[in-house]
């Protein structure tokens, strides 16, 4: 049972890694879009 226990735990961390990659890309087009304004205004 504490092997399995620790198997989700490490599949869990896994989907929280890719959680944080995501909210990267999702911060990257944020700051994408912010560039695009400032042209724009220009």
């Amino acid at each position: 049972m504490a092997k399995k226990k620790a198997a989700k735990k490490k599949v869990a961390k896994k989907k929280v890694a890719k959680k944080k990659v995501a909210k990267k890309k999702v911060a990257k087009k944020k700051v994408a879009k912010k560039k695009v304004a400032k042209k724009k205004k220009k």
